[in-house]
């Protein structure tokens, strides 16, 4: 990637990245003697004449393309799905304050992208191909504490969004919100708020105020939905037998439960547990 250093017509400053097709690393241009009528503002430097002109005034390479940065929202958006990260990559795009930096389709390129990049915000998918979204924002922010991480998911599943907001997530959202609504938690979010949508939230308060299972408990639960009988469980866990019948009766009193597999299937449904 190349970059040179612009200013518009207008009173902000612009910053063209030019995306080479073999471009590696970042290289800032300083020439001083780029005319200033090349120096327009963004939306004339992406027609065409305008930016064959600036390419061929700075001898880029042909694949060479304009983006917005500067005092933009810098993005980065992983998302294993080519045509949902398309219509993302258009929507910030189409927004002069914002810039898309990179993209990622699973774990080890989203922490490499954003190890990279740096970027000020990262939409990133819940369900990445062999990692959980989660995994990867702990891993993040393990690293960079102040990380802004908006989690996209198709799930409003209580267990998953607790999981992520604990884990330091900003914003957990829908993939169906409207273009307008994901625009301004992008915006929301970089000014350092959080943000939980209402049908999200709605979801939260459910069972609000509801004693959440301890760690042992999930584990039992865990090999509960795996087939594993009381001694099996035991015998795994190396606690003994009445141990596990004491664990299983708190957590099935806790989830409302009727039975064992009747725990196992309203952890499904709220998200506690993974199939």
């Amino acid at each position: 990637m190349t970059a040179i250093e612009a200013r518009g017509s207008n009173d902000w400053g612009i910053r063209l990245e030019l995306r080479s097709l073999a471009g590696s690393g970042l290289i800032r241009h300083t020439r001083t003697s780029i005319s200033p009528k090349l120096m327009v503002p963004y939306d004339q430097v992406r027609q065409s004449a305008a930016w064959k002109r600036v390419k061929h005034r700075l001898q880029l390479p042909a694949g060479a393309i304009p983006v917005v940065s500067g005092n933009s929202i810098r993005i980065l958006c992983v998302e294993d799905h080519p045509v949902f990260r398309e219509g993302v990559r258009t929507i910030i795009e189409s927004q002069q304050d914002m810039l898309l930096v990179a993209q990622a389709g699973n774990a080890a390129e989203a922490v490499a992208e954003f190890r990279r990049h740096r970027p000020d915000v990262t939409l990133l998918d819940l369900r990445l191909p062999g990692a959980n979204g989660i995994d990867v924002l702990i891993t993040i922010r393990g690293e960079f504490p102040q990380a802004r991480i908006v989690m996209l998911t198709t799930s409003d599943t209580e267990g998953e969004i607790q999981r992520a907001m604990r884990a330091g997530a900003s914003a957990y959202i829908l993939k169906g919100m409207p273009k307008d609504e994901l625009l301004g938690v992008i915006r929301s979010v970089h000014a350092g708020k959080r943000h939980v949508p209402p049908e999200v939230a709605a979801r939260l308060a459910e069972h609000l105020g509801d004693e959440d299972l301890t760690t042992r408990e999930l584990e039992v639960l865990r090999l509960i939905r795996d087939g594993y009988r009381n001694k099996q469980i035991a015998d795994q866990l190396a606690i003994a037998e009445t141990t596990v019948n004491f664990h299983i009766k708190n957590l099935v009193s806790k989830l409302g439960a009727n039975d064992r597999t009747h725990a196992v299937t309203i952890a499904l449904r709220r998200g506690l547990l993974e199939i």
